[in-house]
């Protein structure tokens, strides 16, 4: 039995195989991640003047 991960987009939270994500790459490039690549949750995310934070409920902050 085989066993398949599937990851997640972490802008716009769909299926990162399944489909284009051009945009979502360049706009990652000055925003941060919305979504866990692993499960799918929405992530609390804080903006500060310095940067931003981000972590997922079960995952933690994203590598």
């Amino acid at each position: 039995m085989t066993e398949t991960t599937v990851t997640y987009c972490d802008r716009c939270g769909e299926d990162a195989a399944a489909a284009d994500h051009t945009a979502c790459r360049a706009a990652r490039e000055l925003e941060p991640p919305r979504y866990c690549a692993h499960c799918r949750r929405r992530m609390k995310v804080q903006v500060v003047p310095t940067g931003w934070s981000a972590a997922c409920s079960v995952h933690g902050s994203p590598a």
